[in-house]
C-alpha cells in the first residue's frame, strides 16, 4: 500500500485580515519529514502564513495543498488528523486541568460510538511524559507559570499525533533551558517518528541549529529558502531584518551564528541625514 504524502505546499497564496493584505502571492514548500523554521522581522507575515497552512485563514487567492490535495476539500476532523497547529497565544477556559487540556488533542481520533479508548489514554500519557508535565496533570492551566503552560499546550499538540506539526513561536515564555528542551523534543519527533515540523522562531541561532530548511520572509513574501548553510548570510540579514551583522560558524555546532553589529539606517533616516 502506498504511503500517504503529507507534503505541504502553498501556491500563489494571498492572505488578508479585512482589507489588509499580510501575505501576498506567496509560494512555499514545507519539505516532508524535515524541520522547517520560518524567520523574518516582526509583522512580516510569519504567523499569518502558518495560520494559512493550517486552514485557519481562508486565502483570498491561491491555495494550500496537503499531499497534492487542496486543504479546503478536507473534512475538519480528517485535516486535524494530519495537521496540528499550536498558536502563539493559546488560551483555555478557567478551571481546565493539564490532563483535560491534553486530552482535547484526541478529539480528531474519536468516533461517535467510541469517545475514549486505550489508545487515547496512551497518547495523552506519552505526551505528558514527553513534555515533562506529568506531575502537573491535575493542576488547572490558569495556575501554572508561563513556561509550564506552554509545555502543556505542546503536550496537547503531541497527543493529537499528526504527521505534520505547525508551531507558532513555541519557545515563547520559556527560559533558555526549556527552550532547548522544546526544540530537542521537536527534533526527536522528527528524527524518530518522521514527523514534519514547521516552526516560527525569533532566535536566529536556534533557527540555524535546528532547521533542516529555513524559510525567510519579508513584507509578506518568501525572499529565500534552503538549508541554513545555503541561506544565512550578511546580505540576507540586512535585507530581511535591516541589520548589519556577521555570520560565523557556531563554535560548538558549526551551524551559522549571527553576530549583530548595528541596525541599518532606514530610507527615512537617510533622507533626514
Amino acid at each position: 500500500m502506498a504511503m500517504t504524502s503529507n507534503a505541504l505546499v502553498a501556491e500563489g497564496l494571498t492572505l488578508r485580515y479585512a482589507d489588509r493584505t499580510v501575505v501576498d502571492d506567496l509560494a512555499v514548500a514545507i519539505p516532508e519529514g524535515k524541520i522547517t523554521v520560518i524567520i523574518g522581522a516582526n509583522a512580516c507575515g510569519k504567523s499569518t502564513l502558518l495560520r494559512g497552512l493550517a486552514r485557519l485563514l481562508s486565502p483570498s487567492a491561491g491555495r494550500v495543498l496537503l499531499g497534492g490535495e487542496d486543504v479546503r476539500g478536507f473534512a475538519p476532523k480528517a485535516l486535524a488528523r494530519r495537521v496540528g497547529f499550536l498558536p502563539q497565544a493559546a488560551s483555555a477556559p478557567g478551571g481546565v486541568t493539564v490532563a483535560e487540556l491534553v486530552a482535547r488533542g484526541r478529539y480528531p481520533h474519536q468516533r461517535l460510538l467510541q469517545q475514549w479508548s486505550p489508545a487515547d489514554a496512551d497518547a495523552v500519557n506519552d505526551a505528558l511524559r514527553a513534555t515533562g508535565v506529568s506531575a502537573l496533570a491535575d493542576r488547572p492551566i490558569d495556575e501554572l507559570s508561563g513556561g509550564q503552560r506552554q509545555r502543556a499546550w505542546i503536550a496537547m499538540l503531541l497527543a493529537q499525533e499528526t504527521p505534520v506539526m505547525l508551531l507558532d513561536e513555541p519557545t515563547t515564555y520559556l527560559d533558555v533551558v526549556h527552550q532547548l528542551e522544546v526544540l530537542e523534543l521537536c527534533r526527536r519527533l522528527n528524527r524518530e517518528q518522521g514527523r514534519t515540523v514547521a516552526l516560527v522562531l525569533h532566535d536566529l541561532d536556534q533557527a540555524c541549529r535546528y532547521a533542516d530548511h529555513l524559510v525567510v520572509m519579508r513584507e509578506g513574501r518568501v525572499i529565500d529558502a534552503g538549508s541554513p548553510d545555503e541561506v544565512m548570510s550578511e546580505g540576507l540579514i540586512a535585507e530581511a531584518f535591516g541589520l548589519e551583522a556577521m555570520v560565523v560558524p557556531h563554535p560548538v555546532t558549526g551551524t551559522p551564528m549571527v553576530v549583530p553589529i548595528a541596525p541599518l539606517a532606514s530610507a527615512d533616516e537617510k533622507a533626514i541625514a
